[in-house]
């Protein structure tokens, strides 16, 4: 094993987990609909109880992918989330709403309603999807840091900080970008799109489902639309590589290329576009399938980890800086040492037997499918 080798591995692990976020965030696509998809008080409480059944899933997710990069990509970790520290509190603190939301709404003594907390759960619905894809589309735009390691080794200096943010947004200046924007939608979007699956799949009612079918549309259609918009711009945008001395440079098409010259994962991003458009367009024009979630869900995994792994390999700037380009951070120089990924690289093989007590809990929570019997229980959110 390599240095290099850990590197590239230790950013496939990182790419994989914020895929499987990603389609985890249908929990608050479906969320961001509890009013139109529910319509009713049963209703609405039914969406609220499928979706209370994988939050945790979600904000697991989301933790040990911040663990992972901060384990593996120091750098990125101290640079994105200290110095862009806005905008990660802000998807927190939704997160954080979400799951008092859960918890508190239909709890005697609640003095603001369950109206309150049922907003709150869209707040988050919304907010959480739209400023995680802007921070995904950072990867290829760029973010306004600076990098000075010699802080580290510079006597004279009265500061250990390596990274800074360039201005006092701290990340918010992010939004500014109509790329970033155009993307946070696309996955605001394709949340709700997964949600409409999930709920239709996962809640035994006639009026839900059918409510769902007509939903699906309105959701899918912005979503493919904004996602098509921001592929056909990457493709043609210039993008950042790195030298064999570290030096980073502007390559015009960079991501096409990366796209040609790694073919497999050109395939893996067709191969998964294929399995969303047919869980989705299934869903619509037939009555008796409800199980788009899966074929959509793979699909989106496939999708996310493919621009990801664009993103990072090939001698790839993973971490544009629109303030220095020098300071732009790759999988080279802001990973850990060899022998933190390498002690890591070991514990990863607990990722698997992890995954399938995912897969066995997700399988005995939905052995059933919920209907209104289950929301009179005490347990119930």
């Amino acid at each position: 094993m390599t240095y290099e080798f850990l590197q590239q591995y230790w950013w496939f692990i990182v790419s994989l987990l914020g895929a499987i976020l990603v389609f985890l965030m249908f929990v608050q696509g479906a969320n961001s609909l509890i009013g139109s998809l529910g319509y009713t008080p049963e209703g609405k409480r039914l969406v609220i109880n499928s979706t209370g059944r994988k939050w945790e899933f979600t904000f697991t997710t989301l933790v040990t992918f911040g663990g992972a990069f901060f384990a593996s990509f120091p750098l990125f970790y101290s640079t994105s989330f200290g110095g862009a520290y806005w905008l990660w509190m802000i998807i927190l603190f939704t997160f954080v709403l979400q799951a008092v939301s859960y918890e508190f709404q239909n709890k005697l003594g609640n003095f603001l309603g369950p109206k309150t907390f049922q907003w709150f759960l869209i707040l988050n619905g919304i907010i959480g999807p739209l400023l995680l894809g802007g921070a995904v589309a950072t990867f290829f735009e760029g973010s306004n840091f600076l990098i000075a390691k010699d802080n580290m080794i510079d006597a004279g200096s009265f500061t250990p900080i390596i990274s800074r943010w360039a201005n006092a947004s701290h990340g918010l200046d992010a939004l500014l970008n109509p790329w970033v924007l155009i993307l946070g939608l696309a996955v605001v979007f394709l949340a709700r799109t997964l949600g409409i699956l999930y709920v239709m799949n996962n809640v035994d009612d006639e009026d839900i489902r059918s409510r769902g079918s007509v939903r699906l549309i309105g959701a899918a259609i912005p979503f493919l639309i904004l996602f098509v918009a921001y592929l056909i711009h990457l493709l043609v945008k210039d993008g950042y590589a790195y030298t064999a001395e570290g030096t980073i440079i502007i390559e015009p098409y960079k991501y096409l290329t990366n796209f040609l010259s790694m073919w497999y994962l050109l395939i893996l991003l067709l191969i998964g576009v294929v399995l969303v458009l047919f869980g989705i367009g299934k869903t619509i024009f037939s009555k008796n399938y409800n199980g788009g979630i899966w074929p959509a869900g793979i699909g989106t995994v496939l999708v996310v980890l493919a621009l990801l792994l664009c993103a990072g390999w090939n001698g790839t700037a993973y971490y544009p800086s629109t303030a220095d380009l020098q300071s732009s951070l790759t999988i080279a120089n802001s990973c850990s040492s060899e022998f933190t990924l390498k002690t890591m690289f070991y514990v990863s093989f607990l990722v698997p037997f992890v995954l399938a007590y995912i897969v066995y809990a997700w399988w005995s929570i939905d052995k059933k499918k919920l209907d209104k019997q289950e929301i009179t229980d005490e347990h119930a959110y």
